[in-house]
């Protein structure tokens, strides 16, 4: 049985044709013809399953079958906020992974002890966008550009708050012990600082602003192993299990 495609459209109701770039690869890659089967996803929690009707070197137009509305797989919002990693690489590693385990924002922060300044917004809103349709997500996590750590702490204020650093100086707590406390339904936002952490002042500055202190365990990780880790335990507190849906 052929695999049917799934393709990323947004607006996938009021158009006909697959946007460009993914136009080209059912056409150009996948060799795509009238009548396969596909499935769009608009990114904001619906399926849409169509079938292909017209395609040219460069189009690939279609027709909607039926509307298939997701169920969210986890309750509430899933926040993180990181530094970017000097090697791209790893921050992209980062976003895609975590878009498979599943999680609703991605804010970067420009931190005193940040080595990367210029991030490539678009390029990782692909990698996202890829991982959404690789692991099926229905809501497609939205990408927040460069925010400097003072401004993000002082205008974040929803959801509970936490940040996680190496000092310990300053008290700190479990966020798997944080998050068994935090209601299902709300939002949780956690820090991962630059790869020489957040500076102290820094610390101090988002626990005056409402943030709980945490660690992720006894391990020093990396940034972008520490951001995956922290996305894996708020998916893990909000996951909703088959006996929730009963």
């Amino acid at each position: 049985m052929k695999e049917v495609r799934y393709f990323y459209v947004p607006e996938a109701v009021q158009l006909t044709m697959l946007p460009d770039e993914e136009a080209q690869h059912a056409v150009r890659v996948l060799r795509m013809k009238e009548g396969d089967p596909m499935v769009l996803m608009d990114g904001n929690g619906v399926f849409y399953e169509a079938v292909v009707t017209l395609t040219s070197a460069k189009r690939c137009a279609y027709e909607i079958v039926s509307t298939l509305p997701q169920q969210p797989a986890w309750r509430g919002k899933i926040h993180l906020a990181i530094a970017p990693t000097k090697l791209m690489d790893r921050i992209e590693w980062m976003a895609e992974k975590a878009t498979e385990i599943g999680f609703d924002r991605l804010t970067f922060l420009n931190c005193r002890f940040s080595e990367r300044t210029v991030l490539k917004v678009p390029r990782i809103e692909k990698i996202v966008v890829a991982a959404m349709k690789q692991s099926r997500k229905a809501w497609k996590p939205e990408v927040v550009p460069f925010t400097t750590f003072s401004d993000f702490i002082t205008h974040h204020q929803s959801g509970h708050r936490f940040i996680c650093h190496c000092y310990n100086e300053v008290e700190r707590t479990a966020l798997t012990d944080e998050l068994e406390r935090v209601p299902a339904d709300a939002e949780v936002t956690v820090l991962i600082g630059p790869e020489g952490d957040f500076s102290i002042d820094e610390v101090k500055q988002a626990v005056d602003n409402g943030f709980i202190s945490v660690h992720l365990g006894s391990s020093r990780l990396r940034t972008e192993t520490a951001g995956l880790v922290a996305v894996m335990m708020m998916q893990m507190a909000k996951q909703i299990s088959e006996n929730d849906e009963k």
